[in-house]
């Protein structure tokens, strides 16, 4: 059996996984599937973003990274595509798409948080992203006025998008930093997947300063957690501090404690260490844990926010189902571009 067959056959045995998890408890399984999407999703973005930041900013490091984020952000439109289920199942997984009053209950509130307005600035998000994916693509030359305009329109985009997908999850919660934390997590993100996928020649030469940006992302969204989490717990509002009581439990306690070590200290400890930036190794290392303590932030964003959640084994389910349909869609692809090829 060759590698394409293997491929389409686990895809399929996840596919019906999956389904089972949708018969036992769908809420859980779009929850899953939601925060793995925002995952992938927001690597491909970020790192558009931070090929847009060096348009602005110049220097050698991002003609390191250019190409083969360039080539990652291909996948970017149908990872927008394959937000349909989300969409699909809005009712089962936001509590305001169904009968549940919102709190507070203004008019602004009601419109905003309307499933057809909610559906309309989804699909909105999705097709200005692949809008830029597409035009950053079929760019012949690198342009300071493009780059500068793209990443505004990503930095606003994206910060919508996290409170219309994310923050909503529990209506009656707000702040004012969540989108820059969204944002600043997807560029740090990004960065980590392009130091992974570079050349490693390429990559010894240019350690330092990717060092160096990967300890500023860190830095900040360890400074925007924090100052969310002061500010909230020391104003100690019922409607405000409600999102750190869902995730009060020892269980989540436990993550919190992983990124505080994962997502922040660690990472900062490693990277203040001329030696470190200086190791491709170690820079591999540290970047695919930069993206695994990522992945379980959007675990920690999404999940405790769903109410009732009773099927823990959907959460990490949604990853490899998400992973084999796209691995799918490249085998079919291949085959069908080796078809192609052979009868011509």
């Amino acid at each position: 059996m060759n590698r394409n067959a293997i491929l389409i056959a686990a895809a399929c045995v996840l596919a019906v996984l999956c389904w089972f998890g949708w018969r036992m408890d769908p809420r859980a399984l779009l929850a899953g599937y939601l925060a793995v999407w925002w995952f992938v999703t927001g690597a491909l973005l970020g790192g558009l973003a931070n090929v847009w930041l060096h348009q602005l900013t110049g220097g050698a490091w991002g003609e390191t990274i250019r190409t083969p984020l360039l080539r990652a952000a291909r996948w970017l439109p149908l990872a927008c595509l394959l937000f349909l289920p989300v969409l699909a199942g809005m009712h089962l997984l936001y509590p305001w798409a169904g009968t549940q009053a919102l709190e507070p209950d203004t008019a602004f509130r009601r419109w905003w948080l309307a499933p057809d307005a909610f559906a309309v600035r989804s699909v909105a998000y999705l097709l200005l992203w692949s809008l830029l994916s597409w035009i950053e693509l079929r760019a012949r030359h690198q342009s300071a006025p493009r780059a500068a305009a793209c990443l505004l329109a990503y930095a606003f985009s994206s910060g919508l998008a996290a409170v219309d997908w994310i923050m909503s999850l529990q209506p009656e919660w707000y702040s004012s930093v969540f989108g820059w934390l969204a944002g600043t997590g997807q560029m740090l993100t990004g960065l980590a997947l392009a130091v992974l996928l570079i050349d490693r020649d390429a990559m010894r030469a240019r350690l330092p300063d990717l060092g160096n940006l990967l300890m500023m992302y860190v830095m900040t969204w360890a400074y925007l957690a924090y100052v969310q989490f002061l500010i909230i717990w020391a104003a100690d509002l019922p409607r405000e501090i409600s999102w750190y009581l869902r995730r009060d439990s020892l269980g989540w306690r436990t993550v919190a404690w992983s990124l505080l070590a994962l997502h922040g200290a660690g990472p900062i400890a490693i990277l203040l260490s001329r030696h470190a930036k200086q190791a491709p190794r170690l820079m591999g290392g540290l970047a695919a844990l930069l993206m695994a303590a990522h992945l379980l932030d959007c675990w920690w964003l999404v999940l405790p926010s769903v109410h009732g959640l009773t099927a823990g084994w959907a959460w990490p389910a949604a990853l490899p189902a998400l992973g084999a349909a796209v691995l799918a869609w490249l085998a079919l692809r291949g085959a069908l571009t080796k078809g192609r090829e052979v009868h011509a």
